[in-house]
């Protein structure tokens, strides 16, 4: 496995301890690994969402589906027991 070194403030420090010491993670080094895989994974998931975006704008919807969508929808909420 490979090291990364880093520098951090006291403040970060402490809040890393805390989430240690509350069990959320058995150590700084798990705690950094969490962090880590959360930032990549929402940036991955914008990434995701950009390009989604991008093909709607560059292919709408027709209104036939959009009418589809509408009706099924509307069946959906008519099943809801309210």
């Amino acid at each position: 496995m490979t090291q990364l070194v880093t520098r951090i403030d006291d403040r970060l420090l402490d809040d890393v301890d805390e989430l240690v010491r509350e069990g959320v993670a058995t150590s700084r080094s798990e705690v950094v690994r969490m962090g880590l895989e959360q930032l990549i994974d929402r940036h991955r998931r914008r990434q995701i969402g950009v390009a989604i975006s991008n093909a709607y704008r560059r292919q709408p919807q027709t209104v036939e589906e959009m009418a589809g969508l509408y009706e099924a929808t509307r069946a959906l909420i008519e099943e809801e027991p309210w």
